[in-house]
């Protein structure tokens, strides 16, 4: 279970890094993935680019704590964040995106979180 759990939180904290790179250097491409595409007549901009450094740096922080603070203190970090991609799952969905970007993309990430919190705490 300890590989597991660790596997798990290191592809997700990679993961957040691409997601952050995605957003700052394809953010047309990132915003339709992400279930809300960005208006070609609006100054999105900004707010991808802010949404970019915001999922690279929970990346970073991610890899970090679990370096330095180990299982215990990432599966708090895991906890806490799982906040996030509950928020994107209500962002797509008050803002006219699918449901099943929603769903099968965010709030599916929401769980996988969780459930590597639940596979850290378990170490």
């Amino acid at each position: 279970m300890t590989v597991t759990a660790y596997t798990l939180a290191i592809a997700l904290n990679l993961f957040c890094l691409f997601l952050g790179y995605r957003f700052l250097f394809q953010p047309g491409a990132a915003a339709a993935g992400y279930g809300v595409p960005a208006r070609p007549d609006g100054d999105a901009g900004a707010y991808l680019s802010i949404k970019g450094l915001r999922d690279g740096t929970l990346g970073v922080v991610g890899l970090a704590v679990l370096a330095g603070g180990g299982a215990y203190a990432e599966a708090w970090l895991m906890l806490s964040v799982a906040l996030i991609p509950f928020g994107d799952t209500l962002i797509v969905l008050r803002n006219g995106g699918k449901k099943a970007v929603a769903f099968g993309v965010h709030f599916a990430t929401a769980i996988i979180v969780l459930i590597s919190a639940g596979l850290l705490f378990a170490v």
